[in-house]
């Protein structure tokens, strides 16, 4: 009998992602800057919104469009440190402010 699907992990936070948790799809280069149909991760809702809030899709396709290189953003950075002493299901919203438009 096949194992069943462990948990998967959010790239950008490294918890566990439970299939009760908010989850969302991110695609690393955003679609309206030609990423529609491109590689996507599954992040915890709450490190996606994070990620929208904090660059702009022009920033995301030019400079952030790795898991690296997102975890290399200093407001992603710090949120990532903050995120990661919460437990897997934990939602809340954005932390801090969004960006200046």
């Amino acid at each position: 009998m096949p194992e069943p699907n462990p948990t998967p992990l959010c790239p950008l936070c490294d918890r566990p992602i439970p299939a009760d948790v908010p989850q969302s799809l991110h695609h690393l280069i955003p679609k309206l800057k030609g990423g529609k149909g491109g590689p996507t991760v599954l992040l915890h809702h709450i490190c996606h919104r994070e990620i929208h809030a904090a660059l702009t899709e022009a920033e995301l396709a030019r400079d952030y469009a790795t898991i690296d290189a997102l975890r290399s953003h200093p407001r992603l950075a710090r949120f990532i440190a903050w995120v990661r002493k919460r437990p897997p299901g934990f939602s809340s919203r954005v932390p801090g402010k969004r960006r200046k438009r």
